[in-house]
C-alpha cells in the first residue's frame, strides 16, 4: 500500500506514531505547495492520503488516483479538499475533530486576557523605562477584569465549549448562538444561555468567533456587524480569517466602533506586511493583538492528531470504516 503525505515531512516523522505501519506501507511525502501534477507524478496509485489542513487537494488530482480510499486531514480543517470528487469517488474524507480544541481555547483566552490587561502596550513601556506611566495610566482609565465580562460565541462546537469550560472559573457570564441549540444539559454544564446573534452581538463584552469557514460565514463579520457591537467590546478570531471582512475591522477600530481585537488567524493566510490589519494608524495599532495562527497547534494536539490520523489510515485499508468522515459516504 501507498500513503501520501501532503505537508510538513520533518513534522510528521517527529509525531510519527507507529513505525510499524509505516515499515509495513509506502510512504511519501510532498510539500504543501507542490503542484497538482507533482502530486500525481509522486503517487498516483496512492491508496490513502494525510494532507496538512490548510493544503489544497482538487478534484483533478483526486479523479487520477483509481486506487485512493482515504483522505485525512491532518487537523480540523478541510476547506482546501474538494469533497464532493471525492465522494464521486467514494473516497472518505475524515478529518480530526476536537483534537485541538483545547489547545485552541486557550489562545483564545490568551487574546481576551491580553486585550483587557493592555499586554502589548504594557510590555513596550515597561521596556521603555516607562512603567509608573502605564500604571497611573490604566488606574485612571480603569482595568476590566474578565470575570466582570459578558461573553458571545457564535457557533458552539468543540473549541467553543472548551473555551467555555475553562471561563466557567473566571466567573464570566456566557452566552452562545449557533444554528443547532444545545441540550439543556450542555447548556447547563457549560454555564451557557442561548441568544439570538443580533441580541449576543449587541450585549456582550467579548465577541469570540467559533464557526466554521463556509460561504455562509463568508465575510459575516462586516460593517453591520461590527456598528452592533458595543464601543467597549472586543472581537476574538480563533477560527478562520477570512470570516472577517478585513477593511471593516480596520474601519471600526479606527473610528471608535468597538474597542479591538485578538487574532490567532488573518485573511489571507500567509499574512504579510501589506495587510491592512498591519497597517493601522500609529495611535491604533495596539488595539489588534496578533498571534501567528498557533492556538491549534501544541504538542499535544500533534501527538493526539496524528495517532488518530494514522489509525483511521489504518482502519480504511483494512476494509474499516473510518471515524470523523465529512464529505457524506
Amino acid at each position: 500500500m501507498k500513503i501520501l503525505v501532503i505537508g510538513n515531512e520533518d513534522r510528521y516523522k517527529k509525531y510519527l506514531p507507529d513505525p510499524e505501519l509505516v515499515k509495513r506501507n509506502r510512504v511519501i511525502f510532498c510539500p504543501c505547495k507542490a503542484s497538482d501534477e507533482e502530486l500525481v507524478q509522486a503517487a498516483q496509485d496512492a491508496d490513502a492520503i494525510i494532507i496538512d489542513a490548510i493544503a489544497k487537494l482538487p478534484g483533478n488530482v483526486i479523479r487520477q488516483m483509481p486506487n485512493l480510499k482515504i483522505i485525512q486531514s491532518e487537523g480540523v480543517g478541510y476547506n482546501g479538499i474538494d469533497c464532493q470528487a471525492a465522494k464521486e469517488k467514494g473516497v472518505y474524507v475524515c478529518n480530526c475533530k476536537g483534537a485541538n480544541a483545547g489547545a485552541v481555547a486557550e489562545q483564545a483566552i490568551l487574546l481576551m486576557l491580553a486585550l483587557l490587561r493592555s499586554t502589548i502596550t504594557g510590555d513596550r513601556l515597561e521596556r521603555e523605562g516607562r512603567q509608573i506611566e502605564m500604571k497611573e495610566r490604566l488606574m485612571v482609565e480603569g482595568i476590566t477584569e474578565l470575570g466582570d465580562c459578558k461573553i458571545g460565541f457564535i457557533g458552539f462546537g468543540d473549541i467553543a465549549k472548551a473555551t467555555a469550560k475553562r471561563l466557567i472559573p473566571f466567573g464570566c457570564k456566557l452566552y452562545y448562538y449557533d444554528k443547532y441549540k444545545a441540550s439543556q444539559e450542555q447548556e447547563t454544564e457549560y454555564h451557557v444561555s442561548f441568544m439570538e446573534l443580533n441580541e449576543l452581538i449587541c450585549i456582550c463584552d467579548i465577541v469570540s468567533l467559533h464557526c466554521p469557514a463556509t460561504p455562509e460565514t463568508a465575510g459575516m463579520v462586516n460593517a453591520e456587524f461590527l456598528a452592533k457591537m458595543k464601543p467597549t467590546a472586543y472581537l476574538i478570531n480563533t477560527a478562520r480569517g477570512d470570516i472577517v471582512d478585513n477593511q471593516a475591522l480596520y474601519d471600526a477600530i479606527v473610528m471608535g466602533g468597538i474597542r479591538g481585537a485578538g487574532l490567532d488567524t488573518v485573511y489571507p493566510e500567509p499574512t504579510t506586511k501589506d495587510n491592512i490589519l498591519l497597517n493601522l494608524p500609529d495611535e491604533f495599532q495596539e488595539h489588534i493583538v496578533f498571534s501567528p495562527h498557533i492556538g491549534g497547534i501544541t504538542t499535544s494536539f500533534f501527538r493526539r492528531a496524528h495517532l488518530f490520523n494514522w489509525g483511521n489510515i489504518e482502519a480504511v485499508l483494512k476494509g474499516e470504516r473510518p471515524k470523523n468522515i465529512v464529505n457524506g459516504l
